[in-house]
Formats: C-alpha cells, sequence, structure tokens
C-alpha cells in the first residue's frame, strides 16, 4: 500500500512525500514443509521453520528541479 503527496512549490520544482507499507494486514506467512524436502521421519517435520518479516514501512521525500 502507498499514499504519494506531490507538490509544487515553483515553476520547474516540485517535492513529493511517499509512504509505503509492506504486509500491511500483517498476515502470517510462515514457511517449514519444504524444509524437510519430504523427509516425514525428520524431528521437524511439520513445523514451522522461518516466518516473512512483519509488517515493514519506509517514508521517502523526492525533490524534482
Amino acid at each position: 500500500m502507498a499514499v504519494a503527496k506531490k507538490t509544487t512549490l515553483r515553476e520547474g520544482i516540485a517535492v513529493e512525500l511517499r509512504a509505503e507499507a509492506f504486509n500491511v494486514l500483517s498476515h502470517g506467512q510462515f514457511f517449514g514443509p519444504n524444509a524437510v524436502n519430504g523427509n516425514i521421519s525428520s524431528a521437524n517435520f511439520g513445523q514451522i521453520q522461518t516466518a516473512s518479516p512483519p509488517r515493514l514501512m519506509q517514508v521517502a521525500v523526492r525533490l524534482t528541479f
């Protein structure tokens, strides 16, 4: 999801403020079944091994002239 606002300061000069968010709804993205490669006798079988990062946000300002 992104929100941006562009404002003209003078002729030929503009500033853009932008905010972006990744994984906005913070859904869990878990990894694990492929970690054991189908080996059902593995101690890690059926367990979550890793997860994707949680919600990430960033803000940027761009000056165009």
